[in-house]
């Protein structure tokens, strides 16, 4: 390896007699080093959208969750509640009952949910920090709602005088064509709002929060009944093992953690990151075409020279391998440079922010070094892939000739 490495080296940092050789070296570094500056920057780039919105339901989202593994509803008794306190990992839960209902404000109606929650979901959530006007206050008249209903159906907070008008249908069997004129087939509610939260604009249109004993009476659920349980986990927990546990005292839910919550969210962006990859990966490998030219041009260049190495006892094994090491190392070299030209652009923006998607928003990047690894590891398996293929045009008859 010690002499095909030095004579690699060496016709890697030396000029040809052929002013064409040199541009298409020069051209080949360059675009190894733009493709890997680039692919380095799309996966950073991409990473930091990931996680941007995965923030939106980082907010809303508990650690664990507890759901009912058939229908909407299940029941907890207190005794059950006593024993997830119990529960070495968690710190707190809190219960939640969400039903689809109808909302009516001054002559204009939409569809949305309303989750009503007890004291304890602040805790377990951080979606008081994400109230825009007002506060979070939920109690048996007040309530907080999203600015996308707000905006829709023109609410202010602490509207005393106008608030907002929520219907639920009522739960029984039978069509409604049974129920005399005097029954209304829906239980009604007034709630006023004490504030408005910014999340995400679909979050924002779709959820109402409110007291949880009101939410049950609205829905005429027993105040046992609930459709959810979330769950604030310590530091250091292991998930796996809280479900298990959890699991044990709520036999009739499915725990879910916080991915598997959205797993349709993840599985989107991890397949859009993979498509993003193959596709930036596609252009370097017609980019590479450039190397297997370029060793080509440099074999043909070098002929006499490789001529004179046969004759002094070198090998063709020896001959190509002298060859294929030289653009392994353009390659990586142009690998390196590319991912620290990346490096120094993702980290400006991480610094600085200069690249803005709104006046007050830096479009978000993250730096990991596992995009490094990939983008390194995919053009030295490239460049070593169009190394064997170049070298290759090395033969006894070429040397000969």
């Amino acid at each position: 390896m010690g002499f095909p490495l030095y004579i690699a080296k060496r016709y890697l940092f030396s000029k040809s007699s052929q002013n064409a050789v040199n541009i298409i070296n020069f051209i080949t570094f360059f675009v190894i080093v733009v493709g890997s500056a680039a692919l380095f920057i799309v996966l950073s780039g991409f990473a930091g959208l990931k996680e941007f919105s995965l923030s939106y339901t980082n907010t809303i989202d508990p650690d664990l969750k507890a759901l009912p593994q058939t229908g909407k509803f299940f029941s907890i008794t207190p005794k059950q509640e006593e024993q997830l306190l119990e529960i070495k990992g968690i710190t707190s839960f809190s219960k939640e009952i969400e039903e689809k209902v109808y909302l009516s404000h001054r002559q204009k109606n939409h569809i949305a949910y309303i989750k009503g929650v007890d004291s304890n979901y602040i805790k377990v959530t951080g979606i008081d920090s994400t109230i825009q006007y007002g506060d979070w206050a939920i109690n048996l008249k007040q309530g907080v709602t999203g600015i996308g209903i707000a905006n829709l159906l023109g609410l202010t907070i602490n509207q005393y005088r106008n608030p907002l008008i929520i219907l639920a249908p009522k739960p029984g069997k039978g069509n409604t064509s049974q129920l005399t004129l005097k029954t209304k087939p829906y239980n009604e509610l007034a709630l006023i709002m004490s504030g408005v939260y910014v999340i995400e604009e679909n979050i924002d249109k779709k959820y109402v929060f409110a007291d949880l004993p009101l939410v049950q009476a609205l829905l005429e659920k027993e105040n046992t009944q609930v459709s959810g349980i979330n769950f604030k986990v310590s530091d250091g927990a292991t998930l796996h093992e809280l479900k298990k546990k959890i699991a044990a005292v709520l036999p009739e839910t499915s725990i879910k953690n916080r991915k598997e919550l959205n797993s349709t969210l993840y599985r989107m962006l991890n397949t859009e990151n993979l498509a993003t990859y193959l596709i930036f990966t596609l252009v370097l490998i017609i980019a590479l075409f450039n190397v297997v030219g370029a060793i080509i041009m440099m074999i043909l260049d070098k002929q006499q020279n490789s001529k004179t190495l046969y004759n002094l006892g070198a090998t063709i094994s020896e001959l190509r391998e002298i060859y294929f090491l030289q653009g392994v190392l353009v390659t990586s070299l142009g690998g390196f440079i590319g991912v620290l030209l990346g490096s120094l652009l993702i980290g400006s923006q991480l610094a600085f922010g200069w690249l803005k998607i709104t006046p007050t928003l830096s479009y978000p990047v993250q730096y990991n070094f596992s995009n490094v690894l990939i983008v390194l590891a995919t053009i030295i398996v490239l460049g070593i892939i169009a190394s064997l293929v170049a070298s290759r045009r090395i033969s006894k008859k070429l040397i000969t000739a």
